[in-house]
């Protein structure tokens, strides 16, 4: 096999993983006051107003998409009557919307950011930092469909699939399954896994509490009495 697949696509993956959660964890106890979301709303509207809501609802259909898809096991589709090919076709489509719809927002979102003046001098360099790693690994992602479309047997999907199984499931062999896929899939998986490592130390952390208010509508209700 070879050492720098093994590294990246068996090992990286776990390197990754524990960077997120410790990272996160050390810095949610540490650094509880910039645990936000270090909105710039005030300084400037502009096209935050559309290009929010577009990024966001794009970016978590990709992260519910990724997840439902990558680990859901290949017998439960099967199970469903559900072909390879019929998978692959609705990902491509329901990844093409969600992606575009994500790449528009985040556009507007960078172009709001750095032809702003007073935006521009709040943004530092972890802002940078995460908005072009975003664009990056959207441009690939989205370019990796048109290579899906030159093959719709499946095949590479039920191997992407495998791979995020196996890793999730600590099966020391994730990285013979992606081994021959095409080096756009491999670099967008080390971008997408390369996420989880940046995720920590920038505004990003605010996800977490994005799914903790979830626990909001659950919350029993609170008494208040007048004096």
């Amino acid at each position: 096999m070879n050492y720098l697949n093994q590294f990246l696509f068996g090992i990286y993956p776990y390197i990754a993983l524990a960077i997120f959660f410790v990272g996160s964890l050390v810095r949610f106890d540490r650094e509880q006051y910039t645990w936000k979301s270090e909105s710039s709303q005030t300084l400037n509207t502009g096209m935050l107003r559309l290009g929010s809501p577009l990024f966001h609802v794009g970016i978590l259909g990709l992260l519910f998409g990724h997840a439902a898809g990558l680990l859901t096991p290949v017998w439960v589709w099967d199970a469903l009557g559900v072909s390879h090919t019929l998978k692959q076709l609705v990902a491509m489509t329901a990844g093409g919307v969600m992606g575009s719809m994500c790449l528009l927002g985040l556009l507007m979102l960078l172009a709001r950011r750095f032809s702003n003046g007073r935006v521009r001098a709040q943004t530092t360099f972890k802002d940078r930092l995460v908005l072009l790693w975003l664009l990056a690994t959207l441009l690939l992602g989205l370019s990796s469909i048109l290579v899906s479309a030159g093959h719709l047997d499946g095949h590479m999907m039920v191997l992407l699939m495998t791979w995020a199984q196996h890793v999730v499931t600590f099966r020391g062999d994730a990285a013979l399954f992606v081994e021959g896929a095409p080096l756009i899939f491999k670099i967008h998986l080390f971008m997408g896994m390369s996420l989880f490592v940046i995720f920590p130390f920038t505004r990003l952390v605010h996800v977490w509490s994005g799914f903790g208010a979830v626990t909001y509508l659950a919350r029993a209700y609170q008494l208040v009495r007048s004096r």
